[in-house]
């Protein structure tokens, strides 16, 4: 037991560590490239910080144990919209692209409703993870083309570009902070899930619930890290675009190479009626938060976090059978119809304050 505590000290300080560098290292290949940090922090950083989900998920697929693979995924993308981005915005209000709200979160919500009809018979189908697989290729490609093209447009053109082409040395040292800052997320975050998945197997949990909690919180620690540092040092496109990103790659990339892997992954009944569910609705909430003057105060934060706190304690209500269950499903069918209507008005008088043209 002390080396358990040990291992996840000692992650905890490399999840920091490596934080630290992997933005330091994208920032400065995005101003030396004239890539915007938005695409950096949508494909860079986000497919970085989430190689613990798809080391994970493609283990998990292999070793039989599908409710942990899946339940790490979904349970990731819930983490990352309410936990991440609401404790991001607690500490430092987040200023978000508009490119970000008519493409990126789009897709998010697009690629959490495929994912729920490729799942509804009950499993991802080995072709159904290529398909996944492919849409993950086609969207990454895109995003670098159009970032290089804003780039060059906003340097002035592919001539000022060449003429101004950073120093190899420079590049070398960016590209190795980024190398060095992901081998420390990825170790540190494998240290503090085998530890905390003992700890809750110990006590009996279901593996979708270890999956949906422990694992997806243990595996999502870098996002966690590298948006709260990005979003403290300023670079808040790499914040936020991080974790719609990091959302995206789940389903696509971790998901599809799961499925096409490991000859298929089951959906459990419980993922399919609740969990992606929810996944959608946070990727559904993304829009009229990040649309409310572009900012996600720390008011919208703070309701990420709360409802993030209620997800997570029905999942312990219903795994542990507990009696105050039922009491607490009648609060949230109060609550969430009521979040929702404050949402759409938010959303109503932002609209009108834009209008139709700067939309």
């Amino acid at each position: 037991m002390p080396w358990t505590w040990i291992l996840l000290a000692v992650g905890l300080a490399l999840l920091l560590v490596g934080a630290e560098l992997l933005v330091r290292g994208a920032s400065q290949l995005a101003a030396r490239f004239s890539v915007p940090p938005l695409v950096i922090g949508l494909t860079v950083v986000a497919y970085g910080t989430s190689a613990p989900e798809l080391a994970v998920s493609l283990q998990a697929a292999a070793a039989g144990q599908p409710d942990i693979a899946v339940g790490n995924v979904l349970g990731s993308n819930v983490f990352n919209v309410l936990f991440i981005l609401g404790l991001t915005a607690l500490l430092v209000p987040l200023r978000v692209s508009m490119n970000l709200v008519r493409l990126d979160v789009p897709i998010m919500i697009g690629v959490s409703f495929l994912l729920a009809v490729v799942a509804w018979d009950g499993s991802i189908a080995p072709a159904e993870g290529a398909l996944l697989l492919a849409a993950g290729i086609g969207y990454t490609v895109f995003l670098v083309v159009e970032g290089r093209r804003e780039g060059q447009l906003a340097a002035g053109g592919s001539q000022a570009s060449e003429v101004s082409a950073p120093p190899a040395r420079s590049v070398a040292l960016s590209i190795l902070l980024v190398a060095a800052g992901l081998a420390m997320l990825v170790l540190g975050s494998r240290w503090l899930v085998e530890g905390a998945v003992a700890l809750a197997r110990a006590l009996g949990v279901g593996e979708l619930v270890i999956g949906l909690t422990v694992v997806a919180a243990g595996t999502s620690l870098p996002e966690v890290a590298t948006s709260v540092v990005a979003g403290l040092r300023g670079e808040r496109d790499i914040a936020v675009g991080n974790v719609v990103g990091s959302n995206i790659f789940n389903i696509l990339w971790v998901l599809g190479a799961s499925a096409a892997a490991g000859g298929g992954v089951a959906v459990s009944a419980q993922a399919r009626t609740l969990d992606i569910p929810v996944v959608i609705a946070v990727a559904v909430a993304c829009l009229p938060i990040f649309f409310t003057g572009f900012v996600i105060s720390r008011a919208e934060g703070a309701l990420f976090f709360a409802y993030y706190l209620a997800y997570t304690a029905y999942l312990v209500l219903a795994a542990t059978g507990s009696a105050a269950l039922p009491t607490f499903r009648g609060v949230m069918q109060i609550a969430v119809p009521l979040t929702v209507i404050a949402l759409l008005g938010f959303l109503a008088r932002a609209s009108r304050r834009q209008g139709p043209g700067n939309v």
